[in-house]
């Protein structure tokens, strides 16, 4: 019993001088301000957007911007990104957070990237818009298409 008092006196006055040395030093107890919300990516339907250094950044210096989107097993995808702008990357990440899938230069012989995927399981999956290296990106298209299997 006497622990627990001490201990729940100890939390207090823990408490207690946190919150004055935050008060002294003036500092603003705000919550975070983005939260990570990536933007549902529709099939058929091209994207024009900007990746900047407000995006996520990579560690690599540069930055990415995610998309989602809902998948079914066998489901067969294309993903077109293009950009004037920057050398494009894309992937492709499931639930896991495991690569699937990931281009940078597509068959064009551009630094515009294409790439191809079947998806073995259902899920939720990610679409990340990269630039390579530490380029801090700039305007782009992206643009995911669901092949039909031949029969």
């Amino acid at each position: 019993m006497v622990r627990l008092f001490a201990f729940s006196w100890y939390c207090t006055l823990s408490l207690g001088v946190m919150g004055s040395v935050i008060a002294i030093l003036g500092l603003p107890a705000t919550a975070q301000q983005k939260i990570y919300s990536p933007v549902s990516l529709a099939s058929n339907k091209e994207i024009s957007d900007i990746l900047s250094e407000k995006d996520i950044p990579t560690g690599e210096g540069g930055f990415a911007r995610d998309y989602y989107m809902e998948l079914k097993a066998g489901d067969q995808i294309a993903i077109d990104l293009t950009s004037d702008e920057f050398d494009t990357m894309v992937t492709l990440i499931a639930a896991d957070g495991s690569t699937v899938a990931e281009n940078d230069d597509g068959p064009d012989g551009t630094t515009n990237s294409l790439l191809f995927s079947r998806v073995t399981e259902d899920g939720k999956y990610v679409v990340r818009v990269r630039a390579f290296g530490e380029t801090s990106g700039g305007k782009f298209q992206l643009k995911l298409t669901r092949l039909k299997p031949t029969q």
